[in-house]
């Protein structure tokens, strides 16, 4: 079975949608999926993903099963340095990721104080809980860090979700702390990462990560990412995000 995991277009955080620029990149996804046999498309509830997905639902000639828990990771916490409240997890500076080393353990991570106190443990294993259920209607059931193959198939199903919802889906299905996912890696707006079960023993299925945030389909139409998700590239680039 190939998993695909979308992050919705170029976003308007301020109306839950996309960008004139977003709409495009939703646009040029949905001539890339189109290619693909996708037997199921499951969705996020929030207008951004449903957006994306629009195009590609409209081009496959198909609907969507919307999934709450698909929305984008609620999880929060308190960052020492920063004065305006909860942050999500995922923008944590690197020193304070030094300081608490914990959190790059796959065994340990969820025992980090601050994020104990953002009951960020709780809504990832909601996560994990509701992708378990649906793999197993597929014929994947969880067994420890692997699958048990139940009704094994080639099947293709997508997912249009969030980055930081993307990260956690992840670190489930191979076994990798999501603190790791957060700080050191990024998904650029609507681009796509390809898993695929692996049977080399009968019976025994496990996930692996063929391609991760492919934005082949921009590049094919002369566009480049969005820059949403990223920090500054240097910090005197004024004009990009430094926090």
């Amino acid at each position: 079975m190939k998993l695909l995991i979308i992050r919705h277009a170029d976003p308007d955080y301020s109306i839950d949608s996309l960008t004139e620029t977003g709409w495009k990149e939703a646009a040029a996804l949905s001539e890339k999926l189109k290619t693909f046999d996708i037997k199921n498309i499951y969705v996020s509830p929030l207008g951004r993903a449903k957006d994306t997905a629009s195009l590609t639902l409209k081009k496959l000639g198909k609907d969507a099963t919307v999934c709450e828990w698909l929305q984008e990771f609620p999880g929060n916490i308190i960052r020492p340095d920063y004065k305006d409240g909860r942050i999500v997890p995922w923008d944590w500076l690197p020193e304070d990721i030094d300081k608490n080393r914990d959190l790059l353990d796959i065994n340990h991570w969820f025992e980090n104080e601050t994020y104990r106190e953002g009951n960020i443990h709780e809504g990832y294993m909601h996560v994990a809980e509701e992708l378990d259920k649906l793999l197993a209607q597929h014929g994947y059931v969880r067994e420890g860090t692997y699958y048990r193959v139940e009704k094994a198939n080639n099947d293709t199903i997508a997912f249009f979700c969030h980055f930081g919802l993307e990260c956690v889906l992840l670190s489930h299905l191979v076994n990798i702390a999501p603190s790791a996912l957060w700080q050191g890696f990024c998904a650029a707006p609507s681009s796509v990462t390809t898993i695929y079960t692996e049977e080399r023993r009968k019976g025994i299925a496990s996930f692996r990560i063929a391609e991760f945030g492919s934005t082949e389909h921009l590049y094919v139409k002369g566009e480049k990412p969005s820059f949403s998700a990223r920090f500054c590239e240097c910090y005197d680039n004024e004009d990009e995000r430094h926090d």
